[in-house]
């Protein structure tokens, strides 16, 4: 159970790439393969509701966005760098495996000598444990103001998929059907600056929440780490997505009944929800399987794809920048990560 008393969430920041792809594009350059095994054109999205994603240039790094989100997410706040007192890198894509990515944005962002940073992995469930994380901190006045940053890469894993895929010699449908989620991997960077509420100008209060774990689903997704960026990057990741569908959703009503029961809220208290970005299919399972009405969510996942740890929050800053929350309204954050694990988080804006 978590319960914070002084947290608020003070401004997102985001930054999204130029170059679109869609799927239909992805499915063209696979055309022998989707020959071979007699699928036609169209697959991709009518499985996962996804139309397109996007891709950083090619020679772009993880803390490029990072970067760019924090310091929109600080100018939105209005809090000076040389103010900040930690900042934590989420996401799944880094620069490297050593130095943290957090120092490269701590460097980019120009912030104090004194602050706390690092980086948090954990698949797409990244940012809402920085979210914790930061908030802890904040609620036990080791700190006042937090920056929590998180960028996205999918190039390199969509370009390799699509090339094991086309030569691989005994490719058989098991094997497309396990490389099937990477193609709908998309790129982006997103960011949040957080605060003691005795600094806050805004009184969006993050209230708390839930965790649960299912570690022994930590085999239905596995990816291999970047071997570097640009041209000659690798990364490949294999999913048995019907499994992680259905252990997830177990998973994501246990977290829900736990969620509700910290923060005392019934289904009807809850005004809106943000989910984690994977397809049309997940999305209508997750809330056929928590009993909320889907009426609530706001979703990206159709021109943006299943952005990583990016998804959730890039999906809350911009549902919230379209239409403003009103004052009081309740807001219902639902995290889940490959592993399994869930957070969920409730706001009151």
């Amino acid at each position: 159970m978590l319960r914070y008393v002084h947290v608020c969430l003070e401004a997102f920041g985001y930054a999204l790439p130029e170059t679109t792809v869609s799927s239909v594009e992805i499915e063209r350059e696979l055309a022998p393969v989707y020959d071979r095994f007699g699928l036609h054109e169209g697959r991709l999205e009518l499985m996962t509701g996804i139309r397109e994603r996007r891709f950083w240039d090619e020679n772009s790094v993880p803390s490029d966005g990072s970067t760019q989100a924090g310091r929109r997410a600080l100018q939105k706040s209005g809090i000076a760098a040389d103010r900040i007192e930690c900042v934590l890198h989420t996401s799944v894509s880094r620069d490297c495996l050593e130095p943290a990515t957090a120092s490269v944005v701590h460097d980019n962002l120009g912030l104090p000598a004194t602050s706390i940073m690092y980086d948090i992995s954990n698949a797409c469930l990244g940012f809402l444990n920085g979210i914790t994380s930061l908030a802890n901190m904040i609620e036990l006045g080791q700190v006042k103001r937090g920056l929590i940053v998180a960028g996205e890469s999918s190039r390199q894993l969509v370009r390799t998929t699509i090339t094991q895929l086309l030569k691989a010699r005994n490719l058989t449908r098991r094997d497309l059907k396990t490389a099937f989620a990477s193609l709908t991997i998309g790129s982006g960077a997103v960011a949040l600056v957080m605060t003691h509420d005795s600094e806050s100008q805004t009184g969006h209060h993050l209230l708390g929440g839930a965790v649960r774990t299912a570690s022994h689903h930590n085999d239905l997704c596995r990816g291999s780490a970047d071997t570097g960026f640009g041209a000659d990057s690798t990364m490949s990741m294999a999913t048995d997505a019907e499994t992680l569908l259905e252990g997830g959703c177990r998973l994501a009503s246990e977290t829900w009944e736990a969620f509700k029961q910290a923060l005392r809220w019934t289904d009807r208290d809850i005004d809106r929800s943000f989910c984690h970005q994977v397809g049309a299919a997940h999305r209508d399972r997750l809330y056929e399987a928590i009993g909320l009405d889907p009426a609530k969510d706001f979703s990206t996942f159709d021109s943006l794809g299943n952005v990583g740890s990016v998804s959730l929050p890039l999906t809350m800053a911009l549902g919230i920048e379209r239409d403003p929350p009103r004052q009081g309204e309740k807001i219902a954050m639902l995290g889940i990560g490959s592993g399994l694990s869930s957070v969920m988080l409730g706001v009151q804006w």
